[in-house]
C-alpha cells in the first residue's frame, strides 16, 4: 500500500509539474514577445532579488516541517497540528520582516545592486507576496509528509491560472508604458497569485484537519517542537540564504560582465535575459519527473532512517541514482541532438539553440545533483551540502570576474559546466560515503551513454538524409519519440534495465 501511494504520488506531481512547465514555457515565450529580450533579462534581475528574498521568507520551514511530521505524526492530527502551528509562527514572521525590507529598500537595491531604476514599482509590489510564501511552504511540507501530494499540487495550478490571468488582463495596458510597467504588472500577478495559492492550502489544511481529528486527535504532540524545528530549518536556512546571497551577486555582475564585453548594458541585459529567461527554462522542462521523486525521498527516506531501516535506505538511494542516470543521459542526448531545431520552433532563435546544445552534456550533472540533494537532506546531510554550495558560488563568482569580461556569453558558459559538475560529483560522492553504496559505473552511465549516442546518431542521420525538409516543429516530433525507443531497446539489450524496473516504470 506504501509503495502504491509513492507511485501515485510521484504520478501527481510529475503531471501537476509537466503541466506547469508547459504552461510556463509557453507563458515565458508570450511574455518575452510582449517585452523583448532586454525586458526578459531585467525581470530575470528582478528575480534574482525575488528570490533571494523569498529564501529568507521560506526559511528553509518547508524540509523541516516535512522531515518533523513525518518522523512524528505522519497520521496527522494534534501532534502534526502543533508542529504546524509552530512552523507558520517562524515563518511568519520571517515572511514579515523580508517583505519590509524589500519594500523600504526598493530604490536603494535598484539603484546599487540592480543598476536599474526601472526595477523599483516592480520590487514594491512582490513585497507583499512573501508572507504568503512562508505561510505557504509549511503548509506544502506538512502535505508532503502526509503523503497527500494532490492538495500541494493543486495550489500550484491554482497559482499559476491566476498568474497567467492578471498578466493577461493587464500586460497590454502596461507593456506600451515601457518595461517598468512591463515588469511591475508581471510581479505584480505573482503576487496576487501568491495570496491565492496560500488561500487555497489553508482551506486544504482544514479540511484534512476534520479527517484526523476523530483518529488521532490523541495522540501526544511531540516535545521541543521549535527547537527541533530550528535545529533541521537552520542549516538548511543558512545554506539558502549563503547561496541566495551568493546567486544574486553573480546575476548582478553576469550583465555588468557581459556589458563591458560588448560595449552596451542593453546587450548584455539581452544575452543573459536569452540565457537565464529563455534557454534554462527549457533544459530544465524534462526534469519534472526527477524533481517529483526527489520532493517524495525526503520522507521516505527520512522516515526509514529514523527507524533505522538501513536496507530501505540502500535501496531507496540505488533505485534513486539508477533511474536519475538512466533518464538524464536521454535527456541530455535529445538536447544535444536537437538543440537548433529546439530554438528555432519555440523561439525562432538560432542563438538559443546554440546555448541549449553546448549546456545539453552537462544535464546529468544538474538532474543528478536534484536527486542528490533531496537524498542527502532526508539523511540530515544538509550541512555537508552547505559546504559544497558555499564553494561552488565562491569559485563562480570568481571566474565570472576573470572571464566573462574577456569572453562574454562563451566564457559564463564555461562558469555554468564547470560549476555544475564540481557541484553534482561533491554531493554524489557525499552521498556515496553517508550509505556506503558504490555507483555501478558501467550499469547506470556507460553502457547508457553509449545507447545513447548509438540513438542519437541513428536518428541524426535520419534527419540530416531522410527528412531534412521538414520543418523544426516536425524534426522534433518525429525524431524525439524515435531516438528514446532506439535508446530504450538498447538499455533492455545491454541489461541496463531489469524487469522489475519496467515493472516500476508500467506502475508509474
Amino acid at each position: 500500500m506504501k509503495k502504491h501511494t509513492f507511485l501515485k504520488n510521484a504520478f501527481i506531481l510529475t503531471a501537476t509539474s509537466l503541466l506547469l512547465r508547459t504552461v510556463g514555457m509557453f507563458f515565458r515565450v508570450y511574455m518575452s514577445g510582449k517585452i523583448g529580450a532586454e525586458g526578459m533579462g531585467l525581470y530575470q534581475l528582478i528575480f534574482s532579488i525575488y528570490v533571494l528574498a523569498s529564501t529568507f521568507a521560506t526559511s528553509g520551514i518547508s524540509t523541516a516541517v516535512t522531515r518533523l511530521v513525518a518522523e512524528e505524526a505522519p497520521e496527522g492530527g494534534r501532534p502534526a497540528s502543533r508542529i504546524l502551528r509552530r512552523s507558520l509562527t517562524l515563518s511568519a514572521t520571517a515572511g514579515l520582516l523580508s517583505g519590509l525590507a524589500v519594500f523600504f529598500a526598493a530604490e536603494p537595491i535598484s539603484l546599487y545592486w540592480l543598476k536599474d531604476i526601472r526595477a523599483v514599482p516592480a520590487l514594491k509590489i512582490l513585497s507583499p507576496s512573501l508572507l504568503f510564501m512562508g505561510a505557504s511552504a509549511c503548509l506544502r511540507g506538512y502535505f508532503i509528509a502526509r503523503r497527500k501530494v494532490s492538495s500541494s499540487s493543486n495550489a500550484q495550478l491554482f497559482e499559476q491560472a491566476v498568474r497567467m490571468a492578471v498578466v493577461f488582463f493587464l500586460i497590454d495596458y502596461f507593456a506600451p508604458k515601457g518595461i517598468s510597467y512591463a515588469c511591475a504588472a508581471v510581479l505584480l500577478a505573482d503576487t496576487i497569485a501568491e495570496g491565492a495559492s496560500c488561500l487555497y492550502l489553508g482551506l486544504s489544511y482544514r479540511r484534512d484537519q476534520k479527517r484526523t481529528r476523530t483518529t488521532s486527535g490523541l495522540s501526544s504532540p511531540p516535545r521541543g517542537v521549535v527547537r527541533r524545528l530550528l535545529s533541521i530549518a537552520v542549516p538548511i536556512s543558512a545554506g539558502r540564504y549563503l547561496n541566495s546571497i551568493l546567486r544574486t551577486i553573480e546575476n548582478l555582475l553576469v550583465p555588468s560582465c557581459l556589458a563591458k564585453y560588448t560595449s552596451s548594458r542593453e546587450t548584455g541585459l539581452a544575452q543573459f535575459g536569452m540565457l537565464k529567461g529563455m534557454a534554462m527554462p527549457i533544459l530544465f522542462f524534462p526534469s519534472s519527473f526527477l524533481s517529483s521523486f526527489s520532493t517524495l525521498l525526503v520522507p521516505e527516506v527520512s522516515e526509514s532512517a529514523a527507524r533505522h531501516r538501513t536496507d530501505q535506505v540502500e535501496r531507496a538511494v540505488n533505485r534513486s541514482l539508477h533511474l536519475t542516470l538512466i533518464a538524464s543521459i536521454l535527456i541530455s542526448g535529445l538536447f544535444a541532438v536537437y538543440a537548433k531545431p529546439l530554438g528555432l520552433a519555440i523561439y525562432q532563435s538560432e542563438e538559443i539553440g546554440f546555448l541549449i546544445g553546448v549546456l545539453a552534456p552537462v544535464m546529468p550533472f544538474m538532474y543528478l545533483e536534484n536527486v542528490v540533494d533531496g537524498l542527502l537532506r532526508g539523511l540530515d546531510q544538509q550541512v555537508s551540502s552547505l559546504r559544497y554550495s558555499i564553494l561552488d558560488s565562491v569559485l563562480r563568482i570568481a571566474l565570472i570576474v576573470v572571464l566573462v569580461p574577456l569572453q562574454g556569453i562563451q566564457g559564463f558558459l564555461y562558469v555554468m559546466i564547470l560549476s555544475n559538475i564540481l557541484t553534482s560529483l561533491l554531493n554524489l560522492h557525499r552521498l556515496l560515503k553517508v550509505t556506503g553504496l558504490h555507483l555501478q559505473w558501467g550499469k547506470w552511465i556507460f553502457r547508457p551513454a553509449l545507447a545513447m549516442a548509438a540513438s542519437g546518431a541513428s536518428v541524426w542521420f535520419l534527419q540530416q538524409h531522410i527528412w531534412s525538409g521538414l520543418s523544426p516543429l516536425l524534426s522534433l516530433l518525429v525524431g524525439i519519440p524515435l531516438a528514446s525507443l532506439g535508446y530504450g531497446f538498447l538499455l533492455l539489450l545491454m541489461g541496463c534495465v531489469t524487469r522489475e524496473d519496467a515493472r516500476m516504470v508500467r506502475s508509474v
